[in-house]
């Protein structure tokens, strides 16, 4: 009998937890004690693993000004992921840690020699988020005045990918001797320099940490763009995509399983997780009515307008929140969020796109109900998807104790009832457990 059951994320964000509602935890958790507890909700509830999202800069793009990021807390202030990863990680003992780094900011040595360290201190649960950053703000931050072209980074990506493979195999897996009685630790003919002279990276190498459990991190991914299929098939273990409803999960995944097939690899290999972002209570008018009143504030709109912004770098600002886009709008930025925000041709306001962005930017099918019948969706969802999970998050990644419990002690009971998910880890390795089922 074919396994029915899916794999079960979360993303978010080392930013002010829920602070403005009432059930909101005070906006405060720079101590990584609110996620560090969050991370044991997630372990409990038999999570695959949890995702820290990142980016790289003070947005100004909405009203040509950072004042309102700071304001409403929007992707800003905003800590480094790597050093919650490891907090995460050694205060759990199942969970998967995933960090966004950039290949934009980190050398490749550096990364590899983090993720790498993050890996073992974890005993093999470490992910990496392989992200290029789409902001010309983040790149004033290192060096540059601008990005380079879309195409560019992702040229730059791949060579990236192989230089960082390199260094992770720059040490043979019997590297590490420890003879006491001999006194070697380490076989220098085993450990290798990797001599790598390309068009954007020179590294010598070897890579100065030991293999850790993995010897490499997972990979996950986010292309949405042609190319960046083709960046996420050839390289990540597992994807993340905000799809247009089933019908849009389903093609996308059966995409990104022909590309990876026509590149050689087993799709299997592949895990492609489906943003959500599950409203419940306990009748299913309460489940809306409380959506409704999330999406339909005039501070939500605002949220939602400043990240929009700031992810694309277009000052929504200047469009009038009554009346549609007026022209269909291109970045340079994260083409595929703006062109699922701004829904070209639907007609609808800028202020009804915010309200749909609520769910829409960082949801591929809309959740609102019971935990039983949401687990019911779920479970239909993913069996005409054919696999593989879900990422659940909020419609701007901020989060509470209440919306946590909400998730691990009423949705997840019901979906592991109905065998849909894990009810126990099986394996130490974050990648084992991807490929479980």
């Amino acid at each position: 009998m074919a396994d029915k059951r899916f794999h079960l994320a979360w993303f978010m964000n080392f930013t002010p937890d829920e602070w403005r509602e009432p059930f909101g935890q005070g906006g405060n958790p720079w101590d990584g004690r609110f996620y560090i507890e969050m991370a044991q909700a997630m372990e409990r509830a038999c999570f695959d693993l949890i995702m820290i999202e990142d980016k790289l800069m003070v947005p100004e793009t909405y009203g040509r000004s950072r004042d309102l990021s700071l304001k409403h807390a929007m992707m800003v202030p905003k800590a480094d992921p790597a050093p919650l990863a490891v907090a995460m990680g050694m205060a759990t003992q199942h969970l998967g840690v995933v960090a966004t780094l950039s290949t934009m900011a980190y050398p490749p040595f550096m990364l590899a020699r983090l993720s790498s360290t993050i890996d073992s201190l974890t005993k093999g649960r470490f992910g990496w988020n392989v992200v290029t950053s789409a902001e010309d703000l983040m790149a004033k931050n290192f060096g540059m005045d601008k990005l380079p072209p879309r195409e560019d980074r992702y040229a730059m990506a791949e060579e990236y990918m192989e230089v960082v493979g390199k260094l992770f195999d720059s040490w043979e897996p019997d590297a590490v001797v420890l003879d006491r009685k001999n006194g070697i630790y380490a076989d220098g003919s085993k450990v290798h320099a990797i001599d790598h002279k390309g068009p954007f990276y020179q590294v010598r190498g070897p890579l100065n940490t030991v293999p850790s459990p993995q010897r490499r991190p997972v990979y996950l991914q986010a292309g949405a763009s042609p190319r960046g299929r083709d960046f996420a098939a050839r390289h990540a273990d597992a994807i993340v995509s905000v799809a247009n409803g089933v019908e849009g999960m389903k093609a996308f995944r059966a995409d990104i399983r022909a590309r990876a097939a026509a590149l050689g690899r087993d799709p299997d290999e592949i895990k492609v997780f489906f943003c959500i972002t599950p409203s419940l209570g306990e009748t299913e008018a309460e489940a809306r009515a409380r959506y409704e009143h999330v999406t339909m504030s005039d501070n939500f709109v605002t949220d939602v307008l400043i990240s929009i912004s700031a992810i694309t770098e277009i000052d929504f600002s200047i469009y009038d929140l009554d009346k549609p886009l007026p022209e269909k709008l291109v970045t340079n930025g994260e083409s595929g969020t703006l062109d699922k925000f701004q829904q070209w041709g639907s007609g609808k306001t800028l202020r009804e796109l915010a309200a749909s962005g609520g769910g829409g930017l960082v949801s591929s099918m809309e959740l609102i109900g019971t935990p039983a019948q949401v687990a019911d969706k779920m479970g239909e969802a993913m069996a005409e998807v054919g696999g593989d999970g879900f990422l659940i998050t909020t419609p701007v990644l901020r989060v509470s104790r209440r919306y946590i419990t909400e998730i691990c002690d009423g949705l997840v009971p019901e979906l592991q009832a109905r065998g849909l998910v894990r009810t126990e880890y099986k394996h130490q390795l974050l990648r084992d457990n991807l490929r479980e089922f």
